[in-house]
């Protein structure tokens, strides 16, 4: 399922980019329904820094998400690649248990907006099981964009800290 999401964060596409990369934002970061992400390393390849989480969902579970799992904890991995140089990037996530059955990945561009950025994330979500599959996308993008939001919530005031 496709999904699109907009952030107006105060600080520059640069300081942005750079907070991006920083593996103790991710540690900090506090969500709804999520432990917090345990950094698996962070890495330079090419241009770009990548940053690699591990993640687990703690909250009350879909029922659709629920049966798809079988009884076990939802937990995925998840990287977040950013260019700094061209202020933009990529978060790839997939589930630790089944990561063909489930998985996204969405592209970033953090664009100026006046002395500030706008980030626009713009990605796919996939439960790739035969009937049910629409049905769960459906109904995790809606979370998926809520924790998108309190992440630039969280992440502007990181940066308005210094």
């Amino acid at each position: 399922m496709r999904f699109v999401a907009r952030h107006r964060l105060a600080a520059p596409p640069g300081a942005v980019a750079e907070a991006l990369c920083d593996p103790d934002f991710y540690a900090a970061l506090r969500l709804p329904d999520l432990a917090p992400a345990v950094v698996l390393g962070v890495s330079e390849e090419d241009h770009e820094t990548v940053v690699r989480l591990h993640s687990t969902y703690i909250g009350r579970l879909d029922p659709v998400a629920a049966r798809l799992l079988s009884g076990s904890t939802l937990t995925w991995t998840q990287e977040v690649r950013v260019d700094r140089s061209a202020a933009r990037g990529r978060i790839l996530f997939a589930a630790a248990h089944d990561p063909a059955r489930l998985h996204g990945a969405a592209d970033f561009r953090l664009a100026p907006a006046g002395t500030g950025t706008l980030r626009v994330l713009e990605g796919d979500l996939v439960v790739a099981v035969a009937l049910i599959g629409p049905l769960a996308e459906r109904r995790i993008v809606p979370g998926l964009l809520s924790r998108l939001a309190l992440e630039a919530e969280a992440l502007d005031a990181r940066l308005a800290r210094g």
